[in-house]
């Protein structure tokens, strides 16, 4: 069965959970489909995070959008589930509504990224696709929003996905690292399906494959003379540099806009064909760094002082080598109009429909959040949290990704200066109401009376 067969262009609904199958047979079979709200949180900082950009809701609802089964995938489940179930997924659609935090938001522990409210066989249903998409939008926007602070003012560009862990992966890493504020992507893909800006030179087989590697210059400066980036670190990164202001001197028409330094000291190869290009002529000819980049050498270069203009960060973005998982959870917090609680050891949560309210100071920094009912009145701050879709259609104009983008850098300057550098900040504060506390002790109370 082709995972693409879905007649929307989707990735099948197959791809799931089984007991979110066997779950929803159950419901239907003792009449459980009265409405459910569930929430997706993070329950805690990966080592060494100090905040999470939201990513993945224009996926999540799309997903939900155009969730349909087909044909063939009805007939593979007939095999193992009764017709009542296959009849009810035939119709299926999602009625239910989406309320979230926009993306770009900066968000921490307990604050809900997402909330879905439907019947208790659809919110259940989508759960783990819902999970899936906004698990890792979320990790590699934050993964990527640490390198944008470190180097405001440089080219980033992701260069990952030949190493993501599949290829919906490197397509939504490339997304959610534009999202964060990168400055485009080596991904092709991203650019057709996104608009994400495209960035690429040369590999080192291009140069090999020539006898020569000055010959190999000018080929491809002469095939791309709009847009001439060339790698010169293949042999001898300092005599390449040289070829380079001789191929100059001789195409008077081409501009070698950049070179790419990929091994080595970068900070000391970069020094010295700096010195190279300028004694040439070339000041405007631009350095750009791959290599093995993740924030802390990003960091370390720049602090050397090293004339690079652009790196190209690959592996450790893409699979956020560092922190590969977030602790995410999908819980239901309410079921026919009466909260619930998880009361499992060490995973307990906070019960009802929340919203997060945050406040800032005099200079629009961020002081501290509070998680408080969908209803409370008395507490302060701008709520966070908006509706998205209301009974299975969508409410909010879609966002441009560049605007998204746009919102993520102005979202960075309200962070306090402590939170926007690498090493660990104070904790952030983040209160739960205690309108929830109380709700979730008489919760505690009742279960404990239970016989």
């Amino acid at each position: 069965m082709n995972p693409y067969s879905n007649p929307y262009g989707q990735f099948s609904p197959l791809l799931t959970d089984l007991y979110q199958l066997t779950m929803l047979q159950s419901y239907m079979e003792h009449g459980m489909e009265d409405t459910a709200v569930f929430e997706m949180f993070i329950r805690k900082l990966p080592s060494g995070r100090n905040f999470l950009v939201a990513a993945g809701l224009e996926q999540v609802l799309d997903y939900l959008e155009h969730l349909r089964f087909s044909e063939e995938e009805l007939v593979w489940l007939a095999t193992r589930f009764p017709p009542h179930v296959i009849e009810y997924l035939e119709k299926f659609r999602f009625t239910g509504d989406v309320h979230a935090l926009p993306e770009s938001t900066i968000f921490f522990p307990n604050e809900p990224l997402i909330r879905i409210t439907a019947p208790l066989p659809q919110a259940q249903l989508v759960e783990s696709r819902i999970i899936n998409l906004m698990h890792f939008e979320t990790l590699i926007a934050s993964k990527a929003a640490r390198s944008v602070l470190v180097a405001p003012d440089k080219t980033l560009v992701d260069f990952g996905m030949r190493r993501a862990h599949g290829a919906e992966a490197g397509l939504l890493a490339a997304r959610a690292s534009y999202l964060a504020g990168f400055s485009g992507t080596a991904t092709v893909l991203a650019g057709a399906v996104y608009d994400v800006p495209l960035y690429g030179t040369m590999a080192h087989s291009y140069i090999q494959a020539h006898n020569d590697e000055l010959a190999a210059f000018e080929h491809f400066a002469r095939s791309h003379p709009d847009n001439t980036v060339l790698l010169i670190d293949t042999y001898d990164t300092e005599k390449a540099a040289e070829k380079i202001v001789e191929l100059t001197n001789k195409l008077s028409q081409t501009h070698i806009h950049g070179v790419r330094l990929d091994s080595g000291d970068l900070a000391q190869h970069a020094r010295n064909v700096r010195r190279i290009l300028d004694r040439g002529g070339l000041s405007e000819t631009t350095i750009f760094a791959s290599g093995n980049i993740d924030e802390h050498r990003l960091h370390a270069l720049i602090q050397s002082g090293a004339p690079i203009d652009g790196f190209g960060i690959g592996t450790a973005l893409d699979i956020s080598s560092d922190a590969p998982a977030l602790d995410c959870a999908y819980k239901l917090q309410e079921y026919a109009g009466k909260p619930r609680r998880k009361h499992s050891e060490g995973k307990a949560t906070w019960p009802g429909r929340k919203q997060v309210l945050r406040n800032y100071d005099a200079y629009n920094r961020l002081t501290g959040d509070i998680v408080v009912l969908e209803d409370e009145l008395s507490q302060t701050g701008k709520p966070l949290i908006k509706q998205f879709m209301q009974e299975g259609q969508r409410v909010q104009k879609k966002i441009s990704l560049h605007d998204i983008r746009h919102n993520a850098l102005s979202n960075y300057s309200q962070l306090p200066n402590a939170m926007t550098l690498l090493d660990p900040a104070p904790e952030y504060p983040v209160r739960i109401s205690e309108k929830i506390q109380k709700l979730a002790d008489q919760l505690d109370a009742d279960h404990a009376v239970e016989p």
